[in-house]
């Protein structure tokens, strides 16, 4: 062979090492995950249902919250005043509007009084509910509650798990026993009645006691996820060597163990939000979340069971938000999962 083709042989061989390499790197990073996603039709209508509930969340957040966000400037303002088919969660019709309605100023000695919730109307398209707020509004400003509160809670059960997995997945003999044998204590508790349990002891009903509790029900499940991952990456070459390299282990864990065990772990944290929410919808509709006059959609749910023969529609819409939202997240969560396995090709 001469050497003229013996060095074209390996001109061709480096092209082809460095197209294969390409290819190999084009399928992983955050572009690969959502070319993924947007090719699997599961995935892309959980997005859609996802991103319509953070937005509608986020519209209420903001309505409710401008004039602290503003400081004071639109304290007058609301963006609700500006849809018809919006209005204040809060909102009474005024007299006159429905004998089913109660009117702001009914007098205290006749509040035994029970008025109907009433039916749907142009004015407001899924009706009013016992005190004659707008439920279509309080739907939607009971988004806010449930997303926010879903996240927040996967949020810290996340962090707190995964700094207790890494920590003891690294280290392993003492420090692994000791924070899996708590681990394990908090995991066979069940856990709901550990969030009523710590929502109790810490200071009664309020809606942040059940968030914190929540997340912290949540740590063992995300700290055994990172465990398994962390032991299996921790004897890699790139390791030993960061090791042998005088490396300190917080920057080993945090710049290299946590980063390559996350992929399941952020696909259980989408999936968990849609429990979360559950959860707390749970939580409210038993008295331990959100407290009247904030609209949740729990607790709509608890107002709602005592009109179930009369005016069953109260508890389809808070029922039909939470199994939507829940049902996104899923598909999502689902869709992301195979986005991120690399044993799936396209």
């Amino acid at each position: 062979m001469a050497i003229g083709d013996s060095h074209y042989d390996g001109d061709r061989d480096s092209t082809a090492g460095e197209a294969a390499g390409d290819e190999v790197e084009a399928r992983v990073g955050w572009q690969h995950t959502l070319a993924q996603i947007k090719r699997d039709t599961t995935a892309r209508w959980g997005l859609y249902i996802v991103a319509t509930v953070l937005f509608v969340a986020v519209y209420a957040f903001v309505d409710s919250n401008l004039s602290t966000l503003t400081l004071g400037l639109l304290s007058d303002f609301t963006f609700a005043k500006l849809i018809p088919i919006f209005d204040h969660p809060t909102r009474i019709p005024p007299p006159g509007v429905g004998t089913q309605h109660m009117p702001p100023y009914f007098p205290l000695a006749e509040q035994s009084w029970n008025p109907l919730p009433a039916g749907g109307t142009l004015d407001h398209p899924l009706g009013t509910d016992h005190t004659g707020r707008d439920y279509f509004t309080r739907i939607v400003y009971g988004t806010q509650v449930s997303v926010f509160v879903g996240l927040i809670s996967t949020f810290i059960g996340l962090s707190g798990g995964t700094i207790v997995g890494a920590v003891a997945g690294y280290y392993g003999g003492r420090v692994d026993d000791t924070l899996m044998r708590l681990v394990e204590t908090i995991y066979a508790i069940p856990p709901l009645i550990l969030i009523i349990v710590f929502t109790v002891f810490v200071g009664g009903a309020n809606i942040w006691y059940a968030v914190l509790g929540v997340g912290i029900a949540f740590v063992p499940v995300f700290a055994r996820i990172i465990r398994s991952r962390v032991l299996s990456i921790r004897e890699m070459d790139y390791i030993e060597a960061a090791r042998a390299a005088g490396v300190k282990d917080r920057h080993i864990i945090m710049r290299h163990v946590v980063p390559n065990s996350f992929a399941p772990v952020l696909v259980y944290a989408t999936l968990q939000i849609g429990v979360t929410i559950l959860i707390v919808a749970g939580l409210s509709f038993l008295g331990y979340g959100a407290q009247p006059p904030t609209p949740d959609w729990g607790q709509m749910l608890q107002i709602a069971h005592g009109y179930m023969h009369s005016n069953i529609w109260l508890s389809i819409w808070p029922g039909l938000a939470i199994m939507i939202t829940i049902m996104g997240f899923n598909l999502f969560g689902d869709g992301l999962q195979d986005a991120l396995d690399p044993r799936i090709d396209d």
